[in-house]
């Protein structure tokens, strides 16, 4: 069983952008040029666009004027295209060496083609038990994909250590009924929950 903090998992459960490999440059690249091409603010997207999927996102700024599949279907080329920048945060990788490849799972709003890119990009493996954000009807912060993670890995929610960065992520993991920890700073009000400067801390 994997084991965190002195404390023993059935399974670990992560997200991925932001919490195993960082892909801010990227996003910030082509949200901001989304978002200019719209005349949508790039400050307020950027701010919102973290942890969510990005058919969310477009329904969430572009109203009803914008065809949601097509602007979808650009946002998803122009990220598959551009892996420059992505790189695996400080310590991830001897982290997920060490696991047992049955106990941890990537669960990412992210499409699959995208999640296998970026992790490529990161010089991470491809888990087993990959969720994406075609495998579920309702993204974060709904707890759909994290549930359904701990299905395909045989294990009980509640026995699963969810690693994330975003507080759709964190209410999707809490609504789970996982344990959670807090990757980097854009969460608020974390006290109480596991605070990682980065996996080697």
């Amino acid at each position: 069983m994997p084991e965190f903090r002195n404390r023993s998992y059935a399974a670990f459960l992560f997200d991925m952008d932001g919490t195993l490999l960082d892909s801010s440059a990227v996003v910030d690249r082509v949200w901001g040029s989304w978002a200019i091409r719209h005349g949508i603010d790039v400050a307020t997207l950027l701010a919102k666009v973290h942890g969510v999927r990005s058919e969310d996102t477009i329904r969430r700024f572009a109203g009803t004027t914008l065809d949601v599949a097509k602007e979808n279907q650009w946002i998803l080329d122009a990220e598959v295209r551009d892996v420059d920048g992505v790189v695996g945060l400080d310590g991830v990788h001897a982290f997920i060496a060490a696991l047992d490849p049955g106990t941890w799972a990537v669960v990412t709003s992210a499409s699959r083609v995208l999640a296998e890119a970026r992790l490529r990009a990161a010089n991470l493996p491809i888990p087993e038990v990959l969720i994406t954000a075609e495998d579920v009807q309702r993204g974060k912060p709904d707890p759909q994909g994290f549930l359904l993670g701990a299905q395909r890995l045989g294990v009980r929610i509640d026995e699963c250590l969810v690693f994330e960065d975003s507080p759709a992520g964190v209410a999707a993991a809490k609504a789970a009924g996982a344990d959670v920890a807090i990757v980097g700073g854009r969460v608020p009000g974390t006290e109480g929950n596991f605070v990682l400067a980065n996996y080697g801390a």
